[in-house]
């Protein structure tokens, strides 16, 4: 299948993967990280599965690699590598499909069922090639701050922080100059001082606008139909491992 994981691929993300055997033998790693892949391929799902996966009890790991914390290890393996001089923070809305606005009692949801329109937003920093780097979600109705702050608390020295003029607050820039990188975000209208700001570097910002929009090309994250916001934020971090993975396949 042109989406399963090519062997250049596979011989990077092997040696991230347990391998101690405890309990019942695991299916095939290759196998179910495929099965993931083609869930997440940007093409009609009502396409033909193919026969590797057409039992049900082969989708179960699936399940369960969605909902662990491995997915987010995994991420943060992989992108390890990345360009750190300069990086981007921004957020996109995607709407819920009709089939994901429900769940279990007890369990978290990523919509309200309440809400007119549902729809979360997806928060992303990515670094000076585009590739993401840390990712956070929150409910469409929520004050999404606190997620804000956790994706700026791994900057380090030296760092240029690029962001729209959403991120124009005191907060975000005294918290991006505590960890000793420099905010260039533009000022708002109402904004009586006006903070240094490089234009020249701001049209680096585009990047990460190009993330979203290869995120948005992965069905599975277009359309939403995860209900609860683990799988729907391992999706997200599956479909970003598979842009890193073709990112180092094409510099090699």
């Amino acid at each position: 299948s042109r989406y399963d994981l090519t062997d250049f691929e596979w011989r990077l993300i092997e040696p991230l993967l347990p391998n101690k055997p405890r309990g019942v033998p695991r299916v095939d790693d290759r196998r179910v990280l495929n099965g993931i892949f083609w869930v997440l391929r940007p093409v009609r799902h009502d396409a033909t599965c193919p026969s590797a996966w057409a039992t049900h009890h082969l989708l179960q790991p699936l399940l369960a690699l969605a909902k662990s914390r491995r997915v987010a290890r995994l991420m943060a393996s992989i992108s390890r590598a990345h360009d750190g001089e300069i990086q981007m923070i921004d957020s996109t809305s995607i709407r819920a499909h009709q089939q994901a606005v429900t769940a279990k009692r007890g369990a978290q949801i990523i919509v309200s069922v309440a809400a007119e329109v549902a729809h979360a937003k997806i928060h992303v920093v990515v670094d000076a090639q585009g590739l993401p780097i840390r990712h956070g979600l929150a409910a469409g109705q929520t004050h999404d701050g606190q997620i804000t702050d956790r994706l700026l608390d791994h900057l380090g020295p030296r760092i240029i922080v690029l962001a729209d003029e959403a991120y124009d607050a005191d907060r975000i820039r005294e918290l991006i100059q505590q960890h000793g990188a420099t905010p260039n975000i533009p000022a708002k209208r109402n904004r009586k001082w006006k903070p240094c700001f490089s234009k020249r570097l701001y049209r680096e910002r585009n990047l990460i606008e190009r993330f979203f929009s290869k995120l948005k090309h992965f069905r599975r994250v277009a359309t939403r139909y995860d209900k609860l916001a683990a799988s729907f934020l391992a999706m997200i971090q599956l479909a970003s491992m598979r842009l890193w993975l073709r990112a180092y396949e094409s510099t090699a």
